[in-house]
């Protein structure tokens, strides 16, 4: 659906030269929510406006829906954009207009007859759940309610592309949770393709099946969200996750002292739930099986998007053999164990 290809862009100052993309490349399935994660300043916005062409790329490519966007003239990039809707952070809401006049506004840039017009829009207020606030201005409007605007109005034009640029960064967590339910459901009726931007884990935890993580103007790592969270591979991913799942076992357990004898020995390990795993009683079966004792000593349980998943910290006792038969158990049925001198 989108195809990146070594995207460069590079902002020039009187002083210096500012690359705020460095060779970017990734691929965005169709009918999947992919976000890209990064820090203010990584160049994630930069990437968003070159994909629809907000900014033009100093090299590179980006190819949507078999188009490649970048080599478009400017009217059949006007044209092109028509299929590529957008929401923003701040609503970009005309204020002179009301609800109704807000949404219809793409469709009348587009040429649609008045009448397929407004029929258009009141499908969509219903979808938004604005039906009631046709009339209004965006000045009596509460934030949420305002992006659900910007989201009907996005839509407006049918676009086989939804691009979010932070859309709920100004909203309070339980308004953001009510709209990415809105995006999802979106997503689902219409199997339309959504590419978002963030800077909160929580938001990709909930929304997305692949994440694209962009640190100093650089893609450094792409995956399935419950891969990146469950086994991540840079230093960035992990800061990004650990503001959402704590995986750091805590210091005073790193210095527990060993106490244990040649026969009998003891042994902290992380194990990871993932998916069907999380809701199996595998410890307490190992437990039984093997004759170990496993003290839960650290916990966190949570879920990516409709997975479970989560870590646990156990301190495992027994003989060498039930430790390593116990261990070899959990790794059989699918768990993800790590000992605590590899964390």
């Amino acid at each position: 659906m989108i195809e990146v290809n070594n995207l460069t862009k590079i902002f020039y100052t009187p002083s210096q030269k500012i690359v705020a993309l460095d060779d970017v490349s990734l691929y965005v399935e169709k009918g999947e929510i992919f976000g890209i994660i990064g820090l203010s300043g990584a160049g994630k916005s930069t990437l968003i406006r070159c994909i629809n062409m907000l900014e033009k790329p100093t090299k590179g490519s980006v190819v949507i829906d078999g188009i490649e966007i970048t080599a478009l003239e400017p009217q059949e990039l006007r044209s092109a954009r028509q299929k590529i809707g957008m929401i923003f952070q701040h609503f970009n809401l005309l204020s002179s207009r009301n609800v109704f006049d807000n949404v219809i506004f793409p469709l009348e840039i587009a040429g649609v007859p008045r009448k397929n017009a407004s029929k258009r829009v009141e499908e969509l207020l219903d979808l938004v759940g604005l039906t009631d606030r046709a009339n209004s201005y965006p000045s009596q409007l509460s934030g949420g309610q305002k992006q659900r605007v910007g989201i009907a109005r996005a839509l407006a034009n049918s676009p086989k592309l939804l691009l979010s640029d932070e859309a709920t960064s100004a909203l309070d967590p339980q308004t953001t949770r009510s709209i990415l339910d809105l995006l999802k459901d979106i997503n689902r009726r219409f199997n339309l393709t959504i590419l978002l931007i963030t800077h909160d884990m929580n938001v990709i935890k909930e929304t997305c099946d692949r994440v694209a993580v962009i640190d100093d103007s650089r893609i450094v790592e792409v995956g399935r969200v419950i891969d990146i969270f469950s086994n991540p591979q840079t230093a960035t991913s992990r800061s990004f996750i650990s503001n959402v799942i704590n995986r750091e076992i805590p210091d005073q357990l790193l210095q527990r002292p060993a106490d244990q004898t040649s026969d009998i020995i003891k042994r902290v390990i992380r194990v990871s739930f993932i998916g069907e795993s999380a809701g199996k009683p595998l410890i307490s079966s190992m437990i039984k099986k093997f004759d170990v004792d496993a003290n839960i000593l650290y916990g966190n349980i949570d879920r990516i998007k409709d997975t479970p998943f989560g870590y646990l910290t156990l301190e495992l006792t027994g003989t060498p053999d039930q430790v390593a038969e116990g261990l070899d158990y959990l790794n059989e049925h699918g768990l993800e164990v790590e000992g605590i001198e590899d964390v």
